[in-house]
C-alpha cells in the first residue's frame, strides 16, 4: 500500500457534485478560511471505510497523502494516523504524536482537526508536560489554535477541566468565528460534566467572550437564563 494507491482508489471514488458543494461548504473561496483547497467530493463515512483498509501503510508513504493537495486525502491520512495511534505501541504512538507536529500545516481545516487532535494530541498528553497545547494556542495558525482547544476535549471526558478553562481564556480575545465556536463547544462539554466549572469561569469572563463563543457555551442552559448572559445581567 502506498499514497499513490491510495489516490487513485479517491480519485474512483470522487463525486463531482459533492465536490462542488464542499467547495462552497468549506469556504474555499479567494480571502476565505480554507481559500484554494481542492475537493474530490467523497463523504465523511466512505474516507472512514478507506482508513481501515489503508491502516498498515508505511509511515512515509502517508505522510506523502498527508501532503496533498486534495482535503479528502489529508483527511484520510489524519484518519489513519487516529487509528495508527489507537493500535500502535508506545514507539509508534510517540512517532505518530511527533509527525503529526510536525505536519500542522496540512492538517489545515476544521474537519481535519476535530477527527484527530484530541484523539492524539490529547491522549499522548495525559500524563507529561502539556506545555505543547499552550504553544499552539498562541500560534499565528487558526488550525493550530483550534488543535489546542480541541485536543482538551480528551481530558474534559476524564473529569480534567483546568487546560480547557486555562486555553479558553488565552483564546477569550481571538478574532476567528471557528476558535469562536470551537471555545464555546468546549467549554459546553465541561459544562456537560460540572455546571458549575462552566459557570464559574462565565461569571469571570461572559462580558469578554464574542458573542458566537458565548452563544455556544450557554447553549443547554435555560432559554430565561441563556437571556440573562446575552443581555449582560448575570
Amino acid at each position: 500500500m502506498d499514497a499513490r494507491q491510495l489516490h487513485q482508489r479517491l480519485r474512483g471514488l470522487g463525486d463531482p457534485t459533492i465536490a462542488e458543494h464542499s467547495q462552497r461548504f468549506f469556504k474555499t473561496a479567494k480571502g476565505e478560511y480554507a481559500e484554494g483547497d481542492r475537493f474530490l467530493g467523497i463523504r465523511v463515512p466512505v474516507l472512514r471505510q478507506q482508513a481501515g483498509e489503508y491502516l498498515h501503510m508505511p509511515i512515509k508513504q502517508l505522510l506523502r497523502s498527508l501532503r496533498s493537495v486534495y482535503h479528502e486525502e489529508r483527511l484520510c491520512a489524519v484518519l489513519i494516523m487516529v487509528l495508527k495511534y489507537q493500535r500502535g505501541s508506545d514507539v509508534e504512538r510517540e512517532a505518530i504524536f511527533q509527525h503529526y507536529l510536525s505536519n500542522t500545516q496540512y492538517i489545515n481545516n476544521w474537519d481535519l482537526v476535530d477527527s484527530s487532535a484530541y484523539h492524539i494530541l490529547g491522549p499522548h498528553l495525559e500524563y507529561g508536560d502539556r506545555h505543547p497545547l499552550y504553544r499552539l494556542a498562541r500560534s499565528d495558525s487558526i488550525w493550530e489554535r483550534r488543535m489546542a482547544i480541541i485536543s482538551t476535549l480528551y481530558f474534559i471526558k476524564k473529569q480534567q477541566y483546568e487546560d480547557t478553562l486555562k486555553i479558553s481564556l488565552e483564546l477569550l480575545s481571538d478574532p476567528h468565528d471557528l476558535i469562536h465556536k470551537a471555545v464555546g463547544w468546549m467549554l459546553r462539554e465541561v459544562g456537560n460534566r460540572d455546571l458549575n466549572a462552566e459557570q464559574t469561569f462565565l461569571a469571570r469572563h461572559y462580558q469578554k467572550m464574542p458573542r458566537t463563543m458565548l452563544r455556544y457555551a450557554i447553549e443547554k442552559f435555560p432559554e430565561k437564563q441563556r437571556k440573562a448572559y446575552l443581555q449582560g445581567r448575570v
